[in-house]
């Protein structure tokens, strides 16, 4: 029988399609029925800017802090220098204290966006597990926590598993992980009162040993909750664009960028993503994702300036439809597009269209670049270029040019100054 649950969080995350999986929902609905339920989210600091495969969870914390709960943003102070396992092919490369504490200050800002931070019982709070993790005494951790962990039953979590099946190498320090983040959710609950752990359904196997720590250790009563691992409809991982990760912080992706990732969403996608990355009604976007032929493209303008919106505020999206309706439609240049300046000096000689196509953004090699050209791909001011050999000047950008990749994807070059 389906579970009907009273907490209007618990409500939220199954209309709009976040549940994947709750350890205990009817425990979790009443605690939540009961008062304000502190809920973590964990964050390893790998990059100075969380990209769209967060947004997320980041917007289950959002619809949490609306319901009457409180936010937790676990920062991976310290995890982050050991490395999650999960699902990866390989090792990740150890980063130093300062970058890590660089990241974090990066990712700080578009928390920032989404959740309201202050001392209030429903603020959102942010929390470094350096703050534990850092003074261990590893043999009192060994004989206090280490032995609640059997190795034969982490062997069995699929995210360890599917590295062994590969005979991929596993290192003790990743190994460790596992263990690190349950002590994570052990110590926000001692400490704060934690009593919800969310992420995506391949950290199961990671919240359930945190469950199991805290009621060995502690005798605590938590919960876990996990999100289902988006991909498109064509199976793609979401998040993911012909360019690599779509970034968060407008200074790693541009508004304009960021709004046409969402505006370029696949017919299919539409009404799920308006569901899951939008605050619209959810009788609103099933309407907007059931619209066929030419109108499903206003829903899409709909999904863009939505998103867009929460992270960048609607003056950035109603720029970003703007210059895309310019650039779209009127095939003019568009205000808002991602802009390459070049100085007098760079074009004193001529610089390439190969390494214009580069530096814009528009290839990620120069090889790319030319195969762009040679297959009629890239076009400037809407004309095809054929000669990957062309050289650019001063005079040739008297006035600004627009370069495209394919359909969707333009730059502006222009001269400095």
């Amino acid at each position: 029988m389906t579970y009907h649950p009273k907490s209007e969080f618990l409500r939220i995350m199954i209309e709009r399609s976040f549940l994947a999986d709750c350890t205990d929902m009817q425990g979790l609905d009443d605690a939540m029925m009961a008062g304000v339920v502190p809920t973590y989210i964990g964050y390893d600091a790998t990059a100075k800017s969380l990209h769209i495969g967060h947004l997320l969870n980041i917007m289950m914390l959002r619809w949490l802090q609306k319901s009457g709960h409180k936010p937790i943003t676990l920062m991976g102070g310290g995890t982050t220098k050991v490395g999650d396992p999960s699902f990866r092919a390989d090792e990740r490369p150890l980063l130093t204290p300062q970058v890590i504490n660089e990241n974090i200050e990066g990712m700080q800002q578009v928390f920032a966006r989404y959740l309201s931070y202050g001392d209030n019982a429903t603020d959102a709070m942010m929390v470094n597990n350096a703050e534990w993790l850092d003074g261990l005494n590893y043999l009192e951790f060994l004989r206090d926590i280490g032995r609640h962990f059997s190795v034969n039953r982490m062997l069995s979590f699929e995210s360890v598993k599917s590295r062994l099946d590969r005979e991929q190498s596993l290192s003790f320090l990743e190994f460790n992980y596992m263990i690190l983040q349950a002590y994570d959710f052990m110590e926000l609950n001692r400490r704060y009162g934690c009593m919800l752990q969310m992420g995506g359904s391949d950290q199961w196997g990671n919240i359930v040993n945190g469950i199991d720590l805290t009621r060995r250790v502690i005798h605590g009563e938590v919960f876990g909750l996990t999100s289902p691992l988006l991909t498109t409809s064509d199976g793609k991982k979401m998040g993911k664009s012909q360019d690599g990760a779509v970034w968060l912080n407008g200074d790693m992706c541009s508004p304009y960028t960021f709004w046409q990732f969402w505006r370029n969403t696949t017919d299919a996608d539409t009404g799920r993503f308006l569901k899951l990355y939008t605050e619209l009604p959810v009788e609103e976007c099933d309407r907007l994702g059931a619209l066929g032929g030419a109108e499903i493209n206003a829903s899409k303008v709909i999904l863009a300036n939505e998103v867009t919106t929460l992270l960048h505020g609607r003056a950035a999206a109603e720029a970003a439809e703007a210059t895309a309706h310019e650039v779209f439609e009127k095939g003019g240049i568009g205000d808002d597009l991602p802009t390459l300046e070049l100085s007098e000096a760079e074009l004193s000689d001529g610089i390439s269209i190969v390494q214009i196509l580069v530096r814009a953004g528009l290839a990620k090699s120069g090889k790319e670049a030319k195969r762009l050209i040679a297959e009629h791909g890239a076009r400037m001011d809407d004309v095809p270029l054929s000669d990957a050999g062309l050289m650019l000047t001063a005079a040739a950008l008297a006035e600004p040019v627009r370069l495209s990749a394919g359909k969707k994807r333009h730059a502006l070059v222009k001269r400095a100054g």
